[in-house]
């Protein structure tokens, strides 16, 4: 098994650890309404439901600025820890005039994105949370969400919405 399997089935299991805490103290939820743990999307314009919803956990071994290629973007710096492999792939099946990805986790997260037009990247768009949002072109994005520290995963979600 490779070390980025490895990281993220030990990733998986904290999220099922978590995620088995959150049910015993909501037992009336529903685990079938639970968002996908790092679930792949594939959304057009006017997607349902809004905002859409999936999650895994941050963090890994690689550093954001190695994956990213650059120090900095105009969204923001490449901070934080990741794996090498992406946490999420979103496609976008059409042009987006305005598109917001936004990370909310309990700890400061960091979020990479790379697809069409470049990488984005960004440490605090609303606090301690994460977000890319603007204009998008159609194609394939690879999303990485990152810790600060090398090795620490943080529980966290990820919200897609074209509501500005």
């Amino acid at each position: 098994m490779s070390k980025t399997s490895l990281n993220r089935g030990i990733r998986v299991s904290l999220i099922m650890v978590t995620l088995g805490v959150i049910s015993a103290l909501h037992p009336g939820s529903n685990a079938q309404e639970a968002p996908p743990i790092f679930g792949d999307v594939t959304i057009g314009q006017k997607f349902s439901p809004d905002p859409l919803v999936v999650r895994g956990m941050s963090g890994g071994s690689v550093a954001g600025n190695r994956v990213a290629g650059r120090i900095e973007t105009p969204t923001g710096p490449c901070t934080g820890f990741i794996d090498e492999t992406p946490d999420h792939t979103i496609k976008l099946t059409s042009n987006f005039d305005y598109l917001k990805l936004q990370v909310q986790a309990p700890q400061d997260t960091t979020i990479i994105v790379k697809g069409p037009g470049g990488t984005w990247c960004n440490d605090d768009l609303d606090g301690k949370n994460p977000g890319i949002s603007g204009e998008w072109l159609s194609g394939n994005y690879e999303v990485w969400i990152g810790s600060y520290e090398k090795g620490k995963y943080f529980p966290y979600t990820l919200k897609i919405t074209e509501v500005k």
